[in-house]
This record gives C-alpha cells, sequence and structure tokens, in this order.
C-alpha cells in the first residue's frame, strides 16, 4: 500500500466519520439551527467520502467529474443554508422560538 492510497482510505473514513456525526446530531438535537448545522457537516463528509472515492490511484491523479460535482453541491449546499437560516430567523420572530419542542404547534400536536 502507498501512502497515497492511505491518505485516499483516511480520507473516506474521516467523511463517513463526519456523516455518522452529523446524522447523530441531526436527531438527537430540536433546535433548528443546531439541526441546520447537523446537516452542513452530513454534507461535508459527503463531500470529502465522493471526493476521495473519486481518486483514481496509480498516480492518475482524481477524477475531474466528481470534483465539478463537489464544486456544484457547495455552491448549493451554501446557497439552501442560506434559506434554510432565513426560514429560521422568520419562525424565530413569528413563534419567538426556534425550538421544535417549544412551538405552539408542537403543543397542539401533544394535547
Amino acid at each position: 500500500m502507498t501512502g497515497v492510497v492511505d491518505s485516499a482510505l483516511l480520507f473516506a473514513l474521516t467523511g463517513c466519520g463526519l456523516i455518522g456525526l452529523g446524522l447523530y446530531g441531526f436527531v438527537v438535537h430540536a433546535h433548528l439551527l443546531r439541526r441546520i448545522l447537523a446537516f452542513n457537516v452530513i454534507g461535508s463528509g459527503i463531500f470529502l467520502l465522493f471526493g476521495a472515492l473519486g481518486y483514481l490511484g496509480t498516480g492518475q491523479g482524481t477524477d475531474p467529474v466528481p470534483q465539478a460535482l463537489i464544486i456544484t453541491g457547495i455552491v448549493v449546499a451554501l446557497s439552501s443554508t442560506a434559506f434554510a437560516v432565513a426560514l429560521v430567523v422568520k419562525l424565530a420572530e413569528e413563534e419567538k422560538t426556534a425550538d421544535l419542542e417549544n412551538t405552539p404547534a408542537s403543543k397542539d400536536r401533544q394535547a
């Protein structure tokens, strides 16, 4: 095993770790900003995993198609994060909370 293959494997395992960490944060936290942050961690892990899987090996470098998709995905993730934060700010202004467990709609469902 060469050092380059080891680094690709390390990047892939780190991406899997980020995906797992983000899924845990998304499930555990009820605050919407923390969920958005966890969703971004999941996306970063997917980008890292996809980039590591796009490595061709044998000194050829990386495949340009996954690189282009990763760059496009980063732009889409940034814009969707900005939109999600704007929606959370609007919800916090309307409901006076950004926590899913403390909204009046969730209290109506529990009753």
